[in-house]
């Protein structure tokens, strides 16, 4: 269990069976019916979310990172990297944000062994969008997409960005290069406002 900077870690101690038990829905070609409307493109897209980010903000966009460190996995991620709850991990949470207002919070695990020969420019992005050097780089896979809509606080969002019972819509993916595994998940907050 990785120590929250918030001291919300004896809540995501308390969250631990219920991450567990996420429902992520694959990504068929289609969305649920109680989506709204606006976000089914952007769930589904199999592009980079910064790149369609970066062209609605018309160029003004910017990361800005919350927390990057060496931790552990909760039980879902771990699931999703088929990597155990201990393994060493670098948990990068960032706000990507459209015209100076905060719209996708995204939270990447990258394990510690996946941060090695030249990919371990990863552990030092600082606000380089990481969407931006996975669709650049030539040795990139990704697993199929899944999505989901959960309270903020079972998605890791921070307190600051959404109400912890919020329900906000999310996607994820687990990337590799070089056949080196991270996940990437992406939550939409109530500030994206696709369609303005």
């Amino acid at each position: 269990m990785s120590k929250r900077p918030d001291g919300n870690d004896a809540i995501e101690a308390n969250l631990s069976p219920i991450l567990e038990a996420i429902d992520w829905l694959p990504v068929l070609g289609g969305t649920p019916a109680q989506m709204p409307e606006n976000l089914g493109p952007w769930l589904i897209d199999n592009g980079s979310l910064t790149r369609k980010l970066v062209a609605l903000s018309k160029d003004q966009f910017e990361v800005e990172v919350l927390r990057q460190e060496v931790a552990t996995p909760d039980a879902a991620e771990a699931n999703a990297l088929k990597i155990t709850q201990k393994t060493p991990v670098m948990i990068r949470e960032v706000v990507l944000k459209g015209r100076g207002r905060p719209w996708v919070f995204a939270r990447s695990i990258l394990p510690m062994t996946t941060m090695t020969g030249r990919l371990a420019g990863l552990r030092t992005l600082s606000n380089q969008p990481l969407g931006e050097l996975l669709f650049q780089d030539p040795s990139m896979t990704r697993e199929p997409l899944e999505m989901a809509c959960l309270p903020a606080r079972i998605l890791s969002v921070p307190a600051a960005l959404a109400a912890g019972d919020e329900p906000l819509w999310a996607r994820r993916s687990v990337f590799f290069l070089d056949r080196k595994p991270l996940l990437v998940s992406e939550v939409f907050l109530s500030e994206f406002k696709p369609e303005a």
